[in-house]
This record gives structure tokens, sequence and C-alpha cells, in this order.
């Protein structure tokens, strides 16, 4: 059986940077999958299905129109334990670090140990880190935490730290879907002197060339989505 994990932590290791196309059930057409599948950048290595807020078994039908038309690894990146399903490849195991709200430290995670526990999902643990990207964002709204500034940098450092010294074995920096602006190169490059995991950068990253300055910053794998779901 493939492990998710392992072929993101070696492209890691051996510098090959990775591209995850985000979709939000709530926003996406299953009739028109193949047309939306048909614009993404053909160097996409992933594909993440979540959002902050999804109606009731719209994430499955949306996995499953995706894995009709095309065979990249579907990651659930989910806003809520509901919105898991067996039909994805993997999941984030996401806890929100950034925040102090012990719904989205712990109470979701373990309200979806029933349908983990016996599941063939693979599970990677992942410290999630909201950082200010200009905007209140549904993250924000939706766990009642506030983001990170972008000048608090070794308040990131410790963060992500943190949450590789407590087992997690991805470290994701989101500025929000939406954001005004990205997570700064300085904070990326930072993070990435200081872990030694595979680094997740996302939200506000819309033109090539701040795809390619996070690339060079320190990020193993770039999050884009907004400017696909129209």
């Amino acid at each position: 059986m493939r492990n998710f994990y392992a072929d993101i932590s070696l492209a890691a290791a051996n510098g090959r940077k990775l591209l995850t196309i985000l979709i939000d059930p709530d926003k996406f057409n299953e009739a028109e999958a193949a047309v939306y599948l048909e614009k993404i950048p053909k160097e996409t290595t992933h594909i993440f299905v979540g959002g902050s807020t999804v109606a009731k078994l719209k994430t499955e039908k949306t996995v499953n129109s995706i894995k009709t038309q095309n065979n990249l690894p579907v990651i659930l990146f989910p806003g809520d334990y509901s919105q898991i399903t067996e039909t994805a490849d993997a999941l984030l195991f996401l806890s929100l670090l950034s925040g102090r709200n012990p719904e989205y430290l712990i109470e979701q995670q373990v309200k979806s140990v029933d349908k983990l526990k016996n599941s063939k999902l693979e599970i990677i643990p992942t410290a999630y880190i909201l950082i200010d990207g200009g905007k209140e964002c549904a993250v924000q709204r939706v766990s009642g935490t506030k983001p990170i500034s972008q000048c608090q940098v070794e308040t990131i450092v410790n963060t992500a730290l943190a949450g590789e010294f407590s087992g997690k074995k991805l470290i994701y920096l989101e500025a929000g879907s939406g954001a005004d602006f990205p997570v700064s190169e300085e904070i990326i490059s930072e993070v990435k002197k200081a872990v030694s995991i595979p680094l997740i950068v996302g939200g506000g990253i819309r033109s090539l060339e701040q795809k390619e300055n996070a690339y060079k910053a320190g990020a193993d794998m770039i999050v884009m989505g907004t400017q696909f779901e129209n």
C-alpha cells in the first residue's frame, strides 16, 4: 500500500517541490469535475479536499467525482470531523496550534476517533498554524481564534517547533483562503531552518512569482486553490 507521507517526506529530503490544489466541496460542482481538473497546473502532485464549513456528505461526493477523473492522491483537509470520508487516500490530522480553542486543539480529534480507528485512511498528524494574511478568513471565524501576526516570527517558529516536538509529521503555515498577502518569505525561511519535517505553505499564493518565492524560501509543498474556484 502506498505511503503518502513517505512520498512527501522523500520529496522534501530530495528538494523536489510539490504542488497541491485545495478544493472546497461547498464551491465545487461534481458535474463539472473534468472541466475543473483540466484547469489545474500540470505539475500538480496532490489534491486536498476540505473547507471550514461543508454540507453533510458533500465532501464524499466531491472526493468521488475527483477520483473518477484523475489519479492524483486525494488528501482530506477537514475543517470538522464530519468531513471525514473513507473514499479519500489520506487525512491531515490537524491541530490548530496557533489558537487556544480546545475544540480545534483536541476536541475535534477525539470526535473523529470512531470514524478513524478502523479506517484504511492514512492519518498524517499535522501542525496547523494560522498566519495573518491581511483579512479575516473562514478558519478564524469558525475556530474563534486569531492568527499570529507576521511580525511575530519567533512565535511562529516556536509554534512550529512545538508541533514537531509533540510528534506532528507536517507543519502547515496558512494565511487563509483568499488572503490579501501570503506568508512572508522570511517566516517560511526561518521555520524551514528550525524544523526537520516537511513544510507546507498556503493562503494568498496566486501568481507564479509568489509560488516560486515560497519554494525558494523553503516551502516543500505549496497549496493553491482560490484562483481555480471560478
